[in-house]
């Protein structure tokens, strides 16, 4: 007996995977499977990354930098984002921002060393935007680079998919 002819139909309610088959050597009726849905991030290919997963986009002298998509997933709803100071100095892997979720707090860590020069006030009124955009409009700011080697130890696409195994 093939699973196509024996199984009528499914659906997926609270998590669980629910068959039904109609099958005169069986006696009819449904079965539910407990479902454990996998996050699948999107992780753009013009982008490095911290292993704090945090985003960088380089473009001349200047970094844009988010959070990533596999981050905001883990935080679930953000619900207050804290952005550095425009001017403020930061050094790579020092606190600049704070994000706050229904499940917690946590740190911001800046992947590179510069000068913020840059916020994102979008983010500030509307912290949910971080949730439904975090590596296009839900960025928190831009920085002026002061190490640009810094860059060489941040991760390419391929290997933050490994970081976060996808």
């Amino acid at each position: 007996m093939n699973l196509i002819s024996w199984f009528h139909g499914f659906l997926i309610q609270n998590n669980f995977l629910i068959f039904s088959h109609e099958d005169s050597a069986l006696r009819p009726g449904v079965f539910a499977v407990k479902y454990a849905p996998q996050f699948m991030s999107n992780i753009p290919s013009d982008l490095k990354y911290a292993k704090s997963h945090e985003w960088v986009h380089v473009s001349g002298d200047t970094a844009t930098v988010g959070i990533t998509d596999h981050a905001q997933a883990e935080l679930t709803d953000i619900v207050f984002v804290e952005l550095p100071a425009v001017g403020r100095k930061v050094k790579a892997g020092e606190a600049c921002a704070v994000v706050e979720s229904v499940k917690t707090a946590s740190d911001i860590y800046s992947p590179v060393s510069g000068e913020i020069t840059a916020i994102n006030p979008a983010v500030v009124d509307n912290p949910a935007l971080v949730n439904t955009a975090p590596d296009g409009d839900g960025w928190f700011y831009k920085i002026k680079l002061t190490n640009a080697a810094e860059l060489n130890a941040l991760l390419l696409p391929e290997d933050y998919k490994k970081l976060v195994g996808e």
